[in-house]
C-alpha cells in the first residue's frame, strides 16, 4: 500500500496519509508523494478542491518522523531507497509536500481525523478550511524536541489566532483539544472521530459546485490581501475578479438562476 493515497471523484481530490501504526508521520517517501500530489492537484483542471486526512482514527499527523526524516536531515543516518535519496537531492520538497513553498491555487480542506502535531498542524495550517474530530489534539511540540518548526508555524499561527494563545503553543509545546482549537478559530467544525471525513467531503461538494474560476479566484484574492493595507487589499480585489466577469462560466451562473436551474460550470 502506498503512504500517501489519492482519489479524484467529482472534482474532488482526496489525499489520505496511510501510515497509521506510525501515527501518519512525515517520512521522506511521505514528502515525496505528497508533492507530487499537489502538482496534480494544481495542474489537473478536472480538480476542483481537495480535501487531506490520515488513515485510522488516532491520527491526522503526527508531524516528522522522529526516526526515519530527523536524522537523515541531520546526517544521523545515511540514505537507504530511493525516497530517501530524492528527499537529500531536493530537501525543499517537505517545505512544498507541506504547502508552506508551494501553492496548489485550489481550496485543500483538512479533515483532522485525530491528533495533530508539529508537521501535521502544520499542514492543517495551510488548508482553507479545516474539520476536527471532536477527541482530536492539536499542538507544535518541536520545542520539547530542541527543534523548529519550520512547516509555517511561526509565521501562520501568530495570524490566525491572538499573539498570546500562539505563543503558549509555539513555546511550551502543550496541546490543545479540538474545542479551544475551535474558540481560537483554528478550525471551522468540531464533529464526532467517525464524521470527519464525511464532512469534509461534503464541504468539498458544495465547493466542487461552485464555479471552479470564480473559487479559485475568489480564494487567490482573500490570501494576496492578508496583511496588506486595506486600500491595497481592494486594488488587488480588483485586479484578480474582475477577469472573471468575462469568462463563460459568469454568463452560465445568472443563466441558470433565471432559468431556475443548477449552473453548468466547465472552468472557463
Amino acid at each position: 500500500m502506498p503512504t500517501v493515497e489519492l482519489e479524484v471523484t467529482d472534482h474532488i481530490a482526496a489525499v489520505t496519509i496511510n501510515r497509521p501504526q506510525q501515527r501518519n508521520a512525515l517520512s521522506p517517501e511521505v514528502l515525496i508523494l505528497l508533492a507530487d500530489i499537489w502538482d496534480r492537484v494544481a495542474s489537473d483542471a478536472d480538480i476542483r478542491v481537495a480535501m487531506i486526512t490520515g488513515a485510522g482514527e488516532t491520527a491526522f499527523c503526527a508531524g516528522a518522523d522522529l526516526g526515519l526524516l530527523i536524522p537523515l536531515i541531520t546526517g544521523d543516518r545515511e540514505p537507504v531507497d530511493d525516497f530517501d535519496r530524492a528527499y537529500l537531492a531536493d530537501p525543499g520538497v517537505g517545505q512544498k509536500a507541506l504547502l508552506r513553498t508551494f501553492d496548489p491555487g485550489k481550496p485543500v480542506i483538512a479533515a483532522v481525523n485525530g491528533t495533530a502535531i508539529a508537521g501535521g498542524l502544520e499542514l492543517m495550517l495551510a488548508c482553507d478550511l479545516r474539520v476536527a474530530a471532536d477527541g482530536a489534539r492539536l499542538g507544535l511540540q518541536e520545542a520539547k524536541w530542541g527543534l523548529f518548526p519550520l512547516g509555517g508555524a511561526t509565521a501562520r499561527l501568530p495570524r490566525e489566532i491572538p499573539f498570546a494563545p500562539a505563543m503558549e503553543l509555539l513555546l511550551t509545546g502543550n496541546l490543545i483539544d479540538a474545542g479551544r482549537a475551535h474558540a481560537l478559530g483554528l478550525v471551522n467544525h468540531v464533529v464526532p472521530q467517525w464524521e470527519v471525513v464525511s464532512y469534509a467531503r461534503h464541504l468539498a461538494g458544495v465547493i466542487a459546485a461552485n464555479g471552479p474560476v470564480a473559487v479559485q479566484a475568489i480564494r487567490a484574492s482573500a490570501r494576496a490581501g492578508l496583511g496588506r493595507p486595506t486600500a491595497e487589499a481592494l486594488d488587488l480585489e480588483l485586479e484578480i475578479g474582475m477577469p472573471i466577469f468575462a469568462t463563460d462560466d459568469a454568463r452560465e451562473g445568472p443563466r441558470a438562476f433565471m432559468e431556475k436551474r443548477k449552473p453548468h460550470f466547465e472552468g472557463r
